[in-house]
């Protein structure tokens, strides 16, 4: 698992041992990435269940201004920091060792881009969705990772689904705010 591109193109990413940490496989991550990329540059991203941190470090390889990186695993967390200083990219992140619903519930900033990645086929997605689009830019984006095609709902508050894209058994869609 490496960078794609960016400042920190190349660098290795390590990924905490154990069922429970499942990186994005990276032709996903290409695909993701290159239809995001002229929304990352100078962005306040969060990686919401991060695992290895590899969106996040992605994203701030690529210019985001900040990326806070949540997860409430102090191993995946080990892992963010090691990943963050591999790729020196620590300035620009902050980790918060917290549940995903707690940190959500007490966020005071406000996100630009949000990387759900959520353990698969537990509707975590669908819980968390109404309160994190609630921290969202008006101008944000929402990405989610998941294993079941009808799991989500078309539409949560003002953000509406997009597109939707199959890889193999993951689906990646995309959520932005409805332009009246």
């Amino acid at each position: 698992m490496r960078v794609i591109t960016g400042s920190a193109h190349g660098k290795k990413l390590i990924t905490p041992e154990g069922l429970d940490v499942r990186p994005t496989v990276a032709r996903v991550k290409e695909a993701v990435f290159s239809s995001l990329q002229f929304d990352i540059e100078g962005r306040n991203i969060l990686d919401l269940f991060a695992g290895s941190g590899q969106l996040g470090i992605e994203s701030l390889s690529r210019g985001a201004k900040h990326c806070t990186f949540v997860d409430n695993s102090k191993v995946s967390l080990k892992a963010v920091k090691q990943n963050l200083a591999n790729c020196k990219l620590e300035n620009s992140a902050t980790i918060v060792e917290k549940d995903s619903f707690s940190f959500i519930k007490t966020a005071n900033e406000t996100f630009d881009i949000a990387f759900l990645d959520p353990p698969y086929n537990k509707g975590i997605i669908n819980e968390i969705m109404p309160l994190l689009v609630e921290k969202m830019s008006d101008f944000g984006i929402i990405v989610c990772e998941y294993a079941n095609k009808g799991e989500l709902l078309d539409c949560y508050g003002d953000f509406h689904l997009k597109k939707t894209v199959k890889y193999g058994n993951i689906f990646i869609s995309y959520y932005k705010k409805r332009e009246d």
